[in-house]
């Protein structure tokens, strides 16, 4: 089937969230002070980590990778919602529509690999903490940095093959804010029920296989953590709680979306709206409120930007 030759569809409508002018209202200043603090605070924690000397370990650096991850989900989604807010007529071309689901295929599952990293990392620098400089080395962690945006890549091009060059003649209408695989397929004029079962099947399985894997972990590692001493259980908990945070916000929506078998179009919309505007600007909260280090080295940074300034002058 050549695809191409037979769409007609240049362009999608999305029907937004709703068409109440309060409601609108709210989600725009909410969504645009998300937005905007997600941006300032990732950004901030990856400056910080790039230019404070005491935070190139592999935590931080993963860390830095997580908040150029949270970036890229806001971007990709967050300016259209915002633009499109008030608008009745709420449009995006069929590239831009392809373009959306390419990019967030990537980074979501790229994602999905550096918390798996991440818990690594944590239960080697607690069940093996002797061991953990040879383990965790520098090679290690560019290793699962680039083995991340692999998969990512592997993942998303993996899914687009199959459904870019489906033909669309109509309708053209999708009930979301943003282009989501599942509902795109579903406005082909050809039988897609096995394209839709494959997709579903295959993100779900990443996701829920990803987060049973990161549970397990973390299970493992909160039982090693109570064979310590009091002071040391309680600082390793307390960082092992903000990894949770993290993989329950991110994966919570995700599992719904791909794996929940009694799907609900506004719930779908309300955790659609957590996952890119909420989770990437709760996660530098969760990482630089919870953690004392990051607090005083934004405060070294911030010290040095000053005497900068003051010797430039």
């Amino acid at each position: 089937m050549d695809g191409a030759n037979h769409s007609t569809v240049s362009e999608f409508v999305f029907l937004g969230l709703t068409n109440i002018w309060e409601i609108q209202l709210f989600l725009f200043v909410f969504t645009s002070m998300l937005y905007m603090a997600s941006m300032v605070g990732n950004s901030l924690i990856m400056l910080t980590v790039i230019y404070d000397h005491h935070l190139h370990s592999p935590m931080y650096v993963l860390l830095a990778n997580l908040s150029f991850i949270d970036l890229g989900i806001s971007s990709v989604t967050c300016p259209k919602l915002i633009y499109d807010i008030f608008r009745k007529h709420k449009v995006i071309s069929f590239g831009g529509c392809i373009t959306q689901i390419f990019f967030i295929h990537i980074i979501g599952g790229a994602e999905m690999v550096l918390l798996i990293a991440m818990a690594f990392d944590r239960y080697v620098a607690i069940c093996k903490p002797l061991h953990y400089l040879t383990i965790m080395s520098p090679r290690m962690c560019i290793l699962f940095i680039v083995a991340a945006w692999m998969l990512g890549i592997i993942h998303s091009v993996a899914q687009l093959a199959f459904v870019v060059n489906l033909p669309f003649c109509g309708p053209n209408v999708l009930d979301s804010f943003y282009c989501d695989l599942p509902r795109f397929i579903k406005l082909a004029c050809t039988d897609t029920y096995q394209l839709e079962f494959m997709v579903t099947a295959i993100s779900g399985f990443i996701s829920v296989g990803s987060f049973i894997i990161l549970l397990i972990s973390y299970v493992v590692i909160i039982l090693t953590v109570q064979k310590h001493s009091l002071g040391s259980s309680s600082k390793a908990l307390s960082t092992l709680s903000a990894h949770i945070m993290v993989v329950v916000f991110f994966f919570g929506p995700v599992i719904f979306f791909y794996a929940w078998p009694f799907p609900s179009l506004h719930l779908d919309k309300f955790l659609a709206i957590f996952d890119v505007a909420l989770t990437p600007f709760l996660n530098p909260m969760i990482y630089t409120f919870r953690n004392q280090e990051m607090k005083v080295a934004m405060k070294r940074v911030r010290s040095q930007l000053v005497n900068f300034r003051k010797i430039s002058k």
